[in-house]
């Protein structure tokens, strides 16, 4: 469904500037054409600052300096129209300051969304051995891979900690890393998770990127980290014992994707199978080529 939107949208933007000026030479629609329609995607949202209540009065968001927000609605049409994942709940995206939603100069954005679970019990924070767990999820992925296949999706392979976990007692956020290989891609895709753990769930804030920008999203992680906070009654000192639900999981299946089912991993990968907004890019492209043939040297 979106390559034909998309494929619609080029062509119409084609006709209207093949019908405008006879003496422009194909390579210059083109170019024209493909630039006008990132231009429109890029400029049909509607970005926000300050202060953000997420959740109803779930947790509160101060958009970083250098950042932007996208509120959930426009997200969703991010993620699925035009990112190609499949529907899924989520409270909102940031995206730094700087960075268009598709094109070539996009780098990162930031998916905040909140799970459910029950209180996390955070007593096994200090006895993981992450490269155990390691292994264990690059198994656990193998065994999901035979799923995706079925489904149609194109299997992924951990290839490793891209950030090996670091869970702060104190603040009770969570982060890592992992990096991972999705068949047909030629670059790896990064997905770092931020968990911010409450009173009945978790926050997560995932940046979805690829490998190459780990240093750019290193750099401003603290920052991120910092920027969201539960509200009062939903953090995770609020955790009532006599009225609250505990997790099924601790810090371990938390990184792990462990989520009470046996496709937890396969889930937690299913929404970013194909994330990489150069490669809307990429499909203009294609049509780019169909269309009007390869330029000439």
């Amino acid at each position: 469904m979106k390559n034909l939107v998309y494929l619609a949208l080029f062509l119409g933007t084609y006709t209207s500037f093949a019908q405008t000026d006879s003496t422009e030479t194909y390579n210059e629609i083109d170019e024209i054409a493909y630039q006008r329609i990132i231009d429109s995607i890029n400029n049909s949202f509607t970005y926000q600052k300050g202060t953000i209540i997420l959740g109803g009065d779930l947790a509160t968001l101060n958009v970083p300096n250098g950042y932007k927000y996208l509120d959930g609605d426009q997200s969703k049409r991010v993620l699925t129209e035009l990112w190609g994942n499949p529907p899924s709940e989520n409270l909102g995206m940031l995206f730094p300051e700087d960075t268009p939603i598709i094109g070539e100069n996009f780098t990162y954005a930031i998916e905040i969304t909140y799970s459910e679970e029950g209180y996390i019990d955070d007593s096994d924070a200090d006895d993981i051995d992450y490269d155990d767990l390691l292994e264990e999820m690059q198994e656990s992925a193998i065994e999901e891979n035979k799923f995706r296949t079925e489904q149609g999706y194109p299997t992924a392979e951990i290839v490793g900690w891209a950030t090996q976990p670091y869970y702060d007692q104190n603040t009770k956020k969570l982060y890592w890393a992992k990096e991972i290989k999705f068949e047909g891609e030629d670059e790896n895709t990064l997905n770092y998770n931020i968990r911010i753990l409450g009173r009945k769930g978790y926050l997560n804030l995932n940046a979805i990127s690829d490998m190459n920008q780990l240093s750019l999203v290193e750099q401003n992680v603290d920052k991120v980290i910092s920027s969201t906070e539960f509200n009062e009654g939903y953090r995770y000192s609020d955790f009532d014992p006599d009225f609250d639900d505990v997790a099924a999981y601790g810090i371990g299946g938390l990184i792990a994707g462990k989520i009470l089912t046996k496709v937890g991993f396969f889930a937690a990968l299913l929404k970013f199978w194909k994330i990489i907004a150069v490669g809307a890019a990429a499909l203009f492209g294609t049509f780019r080529k169909k269309i009007f043939g390869s330029k000439k040297a």
